[in-house]
């Protein structure tokens, strides 16, 4: 029997698909003979991050009517999250993403979303508006905003949480999904008023703020409405501050990047995860980052997910396996 809406621990809404990714490195798409297939899209894989972490999770997408469609449906599942509000659309098939693996940053994209993407199909009137509000932790991206129905659906999930809970807005900047810079910035600044946390990269703080230095970025975030901006500065590592006057800024966990996508949503699983537990900034930031490091040293994304216990060895100096099943 399915779990009650309302005890979820974290809900995402957005992005999924299928990751097609090179089982060699450092070759180019056009010489490459052998991918492997895995769950991919944002809020997809952040709610199976913070699933490995033990946390209840569900996420609100759609996919084609395809059997890719139906493979995700069966990884959702393998993983823990629940797929009850992950729903087919006849008219467009399943997205699926290549990419190219040169190491150690260097990891080029290849979107495959047209005519349309499944998950910017979702419509206002399909939501379950009752377990938005319930769950402790709603995490919305900037995708989501990009295209109708899905930008009003997403805005309308936000009102009606109405700041309950933890409300995260994962700034989700992909400029392949927009026409302009400019377009995203009023439902960007909308978004965040609604929500309580916001996270994102350099670039993407840009967009939400007009802005690209870290401390900058974070304050203009709080200005704009959140209680805590976590901004991610690469191999700077992480800046978080919170209304409350605490700050953390922690180093990267050093480890030999394989592939560094993924990284960001292991950092968000772990992320809710802490916000769950009651940690301190510092504390939270340590574990994201270490949750993130992990996934950045294997190769695939959901698979990849690290356990409590691989995060805690690696802060503690284990060394950690290659690969994560």
């Amino acid at each position: 029997m399915a779990e009650p809406a309302q005890h979820f621990d974290l809900i995402t809404m957005g992005r999924i698909g299928v990751d097609l990714y090179p089982l060699q490195t450092g070759v180019p798409l056009p010489q490459v003979e052998r991918f492997g297939k895995f769950l991919g899209g944002s809020a997809a894989n952040v709610a199976v991050a913070s699933a490995r972490l033990g946390r209840r999770t569900a996420v609100i997408t759609r996919t084609g009517d395809d059997p890719f469609g139906t493979y995700l449906h069966e990884e959702l599942t393998s993983f823990g999250v629940d797929d009850r509000w992950v729903t087919p659309v006849g008219a467009y098939p399943t997205p699926i993403t290549f990419c190219e693996i040169f190491p150690p940053d260097d990891f080029p994209l290849y979107f495959y979303r047209r005519p349309k993407a499944p998950d910017l199909e979702i419509h206002t009137d399909e939501l379950d508006f009752f377990a938005i509000r319930g769950a402790r932790i709603f995490w919305i991206t900037g995708t989501g905003l990009s295209e109708e129905p899905s930008r009003s659906a997403t805005l309308a999930a936000l009102k009606a949480r109405d700041r309950s809970g933890i409300t995260v807005f994962d700034l989700d900047w992909r400029p392949m999904f927009w026409r302009d810079p400019e377009e995203a910035r009023p439902y960007y600044r909308e978004a965040l008023s609604h929500a309580t946390v916001a996270v994102g990269n350099l670039d993407e703080c840009e967009i939400a703020t007009g802005l690209r230095e870290p401390q900058a970025c974070a304050d203009a975030l709080l200005e704009a409405g959140v209680e805590l901006a976590v901004v991610k500065q690469g191999p700077k590592g992480v800046l978080a501050v919170h209304r409350d006057g605490s700050r953390a800024e922690v180093p990267p966990v050093p480890v030999e990047v394989v592939n560094g996508l993924g990284a960001g949503d292991a950092f968000g699983g772990s992320l809710c995860h802490g916000l769950l537990s009651g940690w301190d900034l510092e504390k939270t930031m340590r574990h994201a980052n270490a949750a993130g490091a992990l996934v950045a040293s294997r190769l695939a994304c959901s698979s990849a997910m690290p356990t409590e216990s691989e995060i805690e060895d690696l802060l503690a100096g284990v060394p950690a396996p290659s690969t994560s099943h």
